[in-house]
């Protein structure tokens, strides 16, 4: 290891006399772009493998009964690899990026730029009902953290990295580098500044060219437009995008009810039993809920429905409409909980695909019902895609990068009109009820989320322990007026907190307090501290974020705070020192 270190200190040095500062960035997001496609192809195609491999032998006509094994099998060989091997969450891969960047610094540890393609791998390949996105997203940021803290890069450099390892996952997967550049600006809340663009776009389409050479030109599900868009169907596609924002909410508020339940079992092994037998037995009923669920979106977007009924109870039932019709509204509901299921028990991976399987299988749903109904003929290939985009928008709050994708995956702008109508509708309905994503909703109840409003932005960033002031005279609540003013004559300050023997905070003396008595000698001796302190106007606990902390400092008006821990005096807070750090850091995050 020191022999490493000497290695790369000599590089570093030779990098700063050789290779400016903006160019080693270009360098450095063309190697995030290389690695996190070869890790987006790495891991499309073992999960592909496996699926393969377990799944040849079964049909259409018949049930298959390993559905009944094979999700309990994968989901616990994860949990293993993670309870022995990785020692460390892997879960909520997105919201673990967005963590990282408000609250370590962009650190994140290195084990993520492989673990979580291993554990996706038996998760999804094994049937779990997840995406394998978000596990790829946080292997590409990963990458780029790694590579930002290998070289010394500062922070705000490391985290530009990270994005671009998310674009490139993004890319990598999809083969659709704008979408893997929005999704970052949108999702990851990055500024869209100059600095930031070059190696954005330089990663995403790196990604995207590794995974054409080793995959290939066909996307994830591509499909070519046929038939035109038509003006007239505008007013299915506004309803389709409400019904989407509607869908996405009870999505949102199903996983996260749901994921709640499964954190109050304390046991592992327990959520694994009740989790993998729920999903097992979820998929054996409907087998479209087996892993990321790509094939339904497929076999809707050629027009083979009948196949999405295959292998399950209802298959006999495959020719009638209403059946059909039917069938489709169950998976819509239940894949809420098979996803919840998976990830509740020890599962890794996303709720991209989860998503885009809701939103294609609604779509199509929706054109069913009204082409079955008699009032218009609509294309269902489109309402598939336009669907997915809607619940895109919805579930991830990223309208952008639901339009964007699913054009790059036609090859072409042709539904880009009903895209964006859908998309915006469905926006706008789930952010009436849902003003944060699944990816952000936990970091923001935490105060812990980075927006793209610049206030929040740098309060989030800051930290309490950075502008906490120690420098305070402590006093007893038994001391007598002589002994304080004893202790205010060594004194720069003109706070005093009380503490008892206990360390905690009984309250504090103000020097405005008692400067008409302090030179009255007569009251030296017989009177004490306990008879001058106050209380202060608030406390703050020491693990609270600095948008609390703000708000604290508003509603009581004060200039100074006490911080404690579990009642014991920490420090102070000042306005001035939260100013003056405030500064320092939207500079820092400002510059270009």
């Amino acid at each position: 290891m020191n022999k490493f270190n000497r290695i790369i200190g000599k590089v570093l040095i030779w990098r700063v006399k050789n290779i400016s500062q903006k160019h080693f960035i270009l360098l450095l997001s063309l190697l995030v772009g290389i690695f996190s496609g070869l890790a987006a192809v790495t891991l499309k195609n073992t999960i592909h493998f496996t699926h393969h491999l377990l799944t040849e032998n079964f049909n259409l006509e018949n049930r298959n009964y390993l559905y009944l094994a094979y999700p309990m099998i994968g989901i616990l060989i994860t949990v293993l690899i993670i309870k022995y091997f990785v020692k460390d969450s892997l879960g909520h891969g997105v919201s673990k990026i967005l963590y990282a960047i408000s609250k370590r610094g962009g650190h994140i540890k290195g084990h993520n730029n492989y673990s979580s393609i291993i554990t996706s791998t038996f998760t999804i390949g094994f049937g779990g009902s997840v995406g394998a996105e978000a596990p790829i997203v946080l292997t590409g940021a990963s990458i780029g953290s790694s590579l930002g803290r290998l070289f010394r890069m500062n922070t705000k450099i490391i985290i530009l990295l990270m994005g671009c390892g998310a674009a490139g996952a993004i890319a990598g997967i999809f083969k659709a580098p704008i979408a893997g550049l929005v999704f970052t600006l949108e999702v990851m809340m990055l500024d869209l500044t100059m600095a930031s663009i070059i190696p954005l776009l330089i990663s995403a389409i790196t990604a995207s060219t590794i995974a054409y050479f080793f995959l290939g030109k066909g996307a994830e599900f591509a499909f070519v437009l046929e038939a035109p868009f038509h003006l007239n169907n505008i007013p299915y596609y506004v309803l389709l995008g409400i019904l989407a924002g509607f869908i996405s909410l009870y999505f949102t508020r199903g996983i996260m009810n749901t994921e709640k339940q499964f954190g109050k079992m304390k046991s592992p092994f327990s959520k694994w039993i009740v989790g993998g037998l729920s999903l097992s037995l979820l998929i054996f009923i409907f087998p479209p809920l087996y892993g990321e669920g790509y094939q339904t979106i497929i076999s809707l977007l050629n027009g083979n429905s009948q196949e999405v009924m295959g292998g399950s109870f209802f298959y006999g039932w495959h020719d009638n409409a209403w059946a059909l019709v039917g069938f489709l509204v169950l998976l819509i509901v239940f894949k809420v909980f098979a996803t919840a299921a998976t990830t509740g028990s020890g599962g890794i991976g996303g709720i991209f695909a989860p998503t885009l399987f809701m939103g294609g299988v609604t779509g199509y749903l929706f054109a069913k019902v009204i082409n079955t109904l008699g009032f218009s003929e609509v294309p269902s290939s489109h309402f598939t895609l336009v669907g997915m985009a809607g619940m895109m928008a919805g579930v991830m709050h990223a309208p952008l990068t639901a339009i964007f994708l699913i054009a790059e995956i036609t090859n072409g702008y042709g539904l880009f009109i009903p895209l964006m109508i859908t998309a915006t509708i469905a926006y706008l309905t789930i952010m009436y009820f849902e003003p944060h994503s699944l990816y952000t909703k936990r970091l923001a109840a935490k105060g812990e989320l980075i927006t793209h409003h610049k206030d929040k932005t740098v309060l989030t960033l800051m930290r309490l322990d950075k502008v906490l002031e120690t420098d305070f005279k402590c006093i007893k609540p038994d001391m007598t007026l002589g002994e304080l003013v004893k202790v205010i004559s060594t004194s720069k300050r003109n706070i005093f907190p009380v503490l008892n023997h206990h360390e905690e905070l009984q309250g504090i003396v103000l020097l405005d307090d008692i400067r008409e008595i302090m030179f009255n000698h007569e009251m030296y001796s017989e009177t004490k501290v306990e008879e001058l302190m106050s209380l202060p106007p608030a406390m703050i606990e020491c693990d609270e974020n600095m948008d609390k902390v703000m708000r604290k400092f508003e509603e009581t008006g004060a200039w100074n705070l006490p911080v404690v821990k579990g009642g014991k005096y920490l420090g102070f807070v000042s306005k001035s020192k939260i100013f003056s750090v405030y500064r320092r850091v939207l500079i820092h995050y400002s510059d270009d």
